[in-house]
């Protein structure tokens, strides 16, 4: 369990105003000290995360965030990170109290792509006020509304019976493979060693899609484009798939048999944490652009650009060949995404392995919103290469 990257878990945020208890409750759960409790209001500055494995759930990822009526300067940056976590948890637990009932009522729309459920914290020393608040509650949100104690432990169970409740029917149910594989078939990976992932160890969607190879009973060889003609040479029969880093996409299909189906591991990551066919749609627009396009490429994670770096050198690279010179590239990273996307006449974002689905649904939705087309770095390549039309991708 600790071993599952924090991308794959269900995603559970704390929300609330300063000293609601959420910290508290956080400890409680988890039956651990994880989060420093005070009455000081404030304790809680950046989002505090806390693996640990839920009955009948699997990997979750607890998420406490700081109040969302903190003050001053830094209390406003504090409440900007508690945004940013909201647009990347599958469940929010919004606790509720009747001393800052609207400005919590006011929070809730920045929990729409979440399934909410309604707290009320530190019931043993409400008693009586309690049943009047969750009514309240309920008229107010239609919220399924629970009331827990951290300090007596009471109503936990049943938090996380709610939680197992309010868990998104979609979770893990888009598979990196999709209909491209079957038990039995033989996948070939082509894995060229890549500079920016530690000595001696395999980028993580690789080792992600291997996982799933072996849980479907299929069959995954892997080796690196130099040897792709031995590789085949040792087969009885053609592999099924072929799957390459997006990096050797032109020379892996050249070497790719005539009816061997080709993609990368950055386009079936297009399609668990997006939304490949506007990707795909996105791709083909990119070819239309003009010459002095605006283009934002979106990395999740923060990293040293290498002089062989994909986003920064060769997918520029790419689109000034493709487009010329005079198009206009700029970077993010991380959390780091622009609100306001309409400079910008096209988006190409990374495989995004280090940001778990619904966070990357949200960047789709904020770019479907205001109309820019987005896609990723593997649809983006192959476009690029002219091959778009002859790779595949999960249905």
């Amino acid at each position: 369990m600790q071993t599952t990257p924090n991308s794959n878990r269900l995603q559970i945020g704390l929300f609330g105003v300063r000293n609601a208890g959420k910290s508290s409750l956080l400890n409680a759960v988890v039956n651990e000290n994880t989060a420093t409790v005070s009455d000081i209001p404030g304790t809680t500055t950046d989002p505090v995360r806390r693996a640990m494995e839920l009955p009948n759930i699997g990997a979750t990822l607890f998420i406490d965030t700081a109040g969302i009526d903190d003050e001053g300067e830094l209390g406003k940056l504090r409440v900007e990170k508690t945004l940013e976590a909201a647009k990347r948890v599958d469940i929010a637990l919004l606790f509720f109290d009747e001393n800052n009932f609207d400005a919590i009522i006011k929070f809730l729309p920045n929990l729409k792509s979440a399934k909410t459920v309604a707290v009320i914290n530190k019931i043993d020393e409400l008693k009586d006020k309690g049943e009047s608040i969750r009514e309240k509650i309920k008229q107010a949100t239609k919220l399924p509304v629970v009331s827990v104690s951290a300090k007596t432990r009471e109503g936990i169970d049943d938090l996380l019976k709610e939680i197992l409740r309010a868990m998104p029917e979609d979770f893990e149910s888009v598979s990196i493979t999709g209909n491209l594989v079957t038990a039995g078939d033989v996948v070939m990976l082509v894995m060229p060693e890549d500079s920016g992932a530690p000595k001696g160890r395999l980028i993580l969607p690789q080792v992600q899609t291997i996982r799933e190879l072996l849980d479907k009973n299929a069959i995954p060889m892997c080796t690196v484009v130099e040897k792709i003609p031995e590789a085949l040479k040792s087969l009885k029969n053609p592999p099924k798939l072929i799957i390459t880093d997006s990096q050797a996409f032109k020379r892996v299909y050249e070497l790719t048999p005539k009816d061997t189906p080709l993609t990368s591991f950055s386009i079936l990551f297009g399609n668990y944490k997006g939304d490949i066919d506007f990707f795909v749609k996105s791709a083909k627009k990119m070819l239309e652009l003009k010459k002095d396009a605006s283009i934002l490429i979106a990395e999740a994670c923060a990293h040293r650009p290498l002089e062989e770096d994909i986003g920064r050198v060769k997918i520029p690279k790419l689109l000034r060949k493709k487009l010329g010179d005079d198009i206009k590239i700029e970077f993010t990273n991380g959390a780091d995404f622009p609100k306001d996307l309409s400079p910008y006449d096209l988006i190409i974002h990374c495989g995004a392995c280090m940001f778990n689905r619904r966070y990357v649904l949200k960047r789709i939705e904020e770019a479907k919103s205001q109309n820019i087309p987005m896609t990723n770095y593997g649809v983006a390549i192959a476009a690029l290469l002219g091959i778009l039309d002859n790779v595949v991708y999960p249905n």
